[in-house]
């Protein structure tokens, strides 16, 4: 949306993100592990694992904790990790939607923890599907403007079986179905030698502008939801203008 690009979002979430590295290098490696189990070790020929391994790269994650993530979700590993993948739904401040994916072992412990986070943020767990109405499972990925003009890289991204491509102040969102993604995830990849994000998205259908207050409070929640061991990533349809989220990372 004009006037409301990635650019300072990205930045605020990155800035989130470095103070607890550690736990992002766990998400990381739960998702490899499960990524190995349930395709394999090859990342040619395993899709998720490559972008586990590409996301996992792009975060700094050392190559030994990589491989050993990998080691452990082998098949023939004698390693007894079961990973399930679960998602939660709910309304945060506001009226926004939000979505969280989960990966844990302890099925019940990770609803507590959901629910208590939603709790004491006074926001609302919600049924199954109640909010995935207003979402769509994409592919995104996200280049950086520096990769090329605008009409160059619409062609190239068209023609690799991207549906759409949207130009924001600092980058370039290029969505995908999911069955094509990882085909042009790779091509990306391939073509261009800066990615700077990519994965498969809860996409929404329409955004809510918030203010400030709103999003401070929205904030506060997703941070205390990332900040679980069991959750993997958090999808909203939140909308803050970049001095919004300027005005966040000067406040943490």
């Amino acid at each position: 949306m004009a006037g409301h690009s990635k650019f300072a979002n990205i930045k605020h979430r990155k800035g989130a993100q470095d103070k607890k590295r550690a736990k992002i290098f766990a998400k990381h490696a739960r998702e490899i592990t499960v990524a190995t189990k349930l395709g394999g070790v090859d990342p040619d020929m395993n899709p998720r694992l490559r972008l586990a391994i590409a996301a996992s790269r792009a975060a700094n994650m050392p190559n030994d904790r990589i491989k050993r993530a990998i080691e452990v979700g082998d098949p023939n590993s004698t390693d007894n990790v079961d990973y399930e993948e679960i998602r939660y739904e709910g309304y945060g401040h506001g009226g926004v939607a939000m979505i969280i994916e989960t990966l844990t072992d302890n099925r019940n412990r990770t609803v507590a923890e959901v629910r208590m986070h939603f709790s004491k943020a006074g926001a609302n767990l919600g049924e199954s599907n109640s909010v995935l109405f207003g979402f769509d499972r994409m592919g995104e990925v996200i280049l950086p403007k520096s990769d090329g003009d605008f009409e160059s890289v619409f062609d190239a991204v068209l023609e690799m079986g991207a549906e759409d491509i949207e130009d924001d102040e600092e980058f370039y969102t290029v969505y995908t179905s999911m069955d094509s993604f990882g085909d042009v995830q790779k091509a990306l990849e391939d073509k261009y030698e800066t990615i700077e994000k990519s994965g498969l998205i809860w996409k929404p259908k329409t955004m809510i502008e918030v203010d400030f207050d709103t999003a401070e409070k929205n904030m506060k929640l997703i941070d205390s939801l990332e900040d679980s061991d069991d959750v993997q990533a958090v999808f909203t349809n939140m909308d803050m203008s970049d001095e919004i989220a300027e005005k966040l990372m000067a406040n943490e």
